[in-house]
């Protein structure tokens, strides 16, 4: 049983009607209820799982972007290092050149500066000597040892 009310608020319309019709439209309701809930329900699951499913795709890219560039990097730094290794290698050789020249150098200084020596004393002794050969009849024989450090020389009067 019920009472409605026209749109305009004029007619009352009373209405009677049967307990089992009012139960039936209460448990056509509660179906309609039940199967939305169950259908939205089931749409909401669809959509979480449709979702994560998009979260995790854009995760598994952007973990493999990252991936390439961490990648790409290390190869620049790697390329970087042994570029820099490369340098210092042939910077190390030139020393190395350098010093092994400045060395050889320095060595054929010393040299040359003992030999001048010994040759000047030898000139001197010559010199000397060709004073003395008037008044005798001896030779003179050299002998000259030049080893890294230092001039051996050897003179040997022979009276013949």
């Amino acid at each position: 049983m019920g009472i409605r009310f026209c749109t305009h608020g004029n007619l009352i319309v009373i209405v009677i009607e049967d307990e089992e019709v009012i139960e039936l439209k209460k448990r056509k309701k509660q179906k309609l209820k039940k199967s939305l809930e169950t259908k939205t329900k089931a749409a909401t699951e669809i959509q979480a799982w449709w979702r994560g499913t998009l979260v995790r795709r854009t995760l598994l890219h952007a973990a493999l972007r990252a991936w390439i560039i961490q990648r790409w990097w290390r190869q620049t730094l790697e390329s970087l290092m042994q570029k820099k290794r490369r340098e210092a290698l042939v910077t190390y050789a030139n020393t190395v050149r350098a010093v092994v020249k400045i060395q050889s150098l320095v060595r054929m200084w010393r040299i040359h500066w003992r030999y001048c020596q010994v040759l000047n004393a030898i000139r001197v002794i010559q010199c000397h000597w060709e004073c003395h050969n008037c008044y005798t009849c001896a030779l003179l024989r050299g002998h000259c040892v030049v080893t890294a450090t230092h001039l051996q020389f050897h003179i040997e009067i022979i009276n013949s």
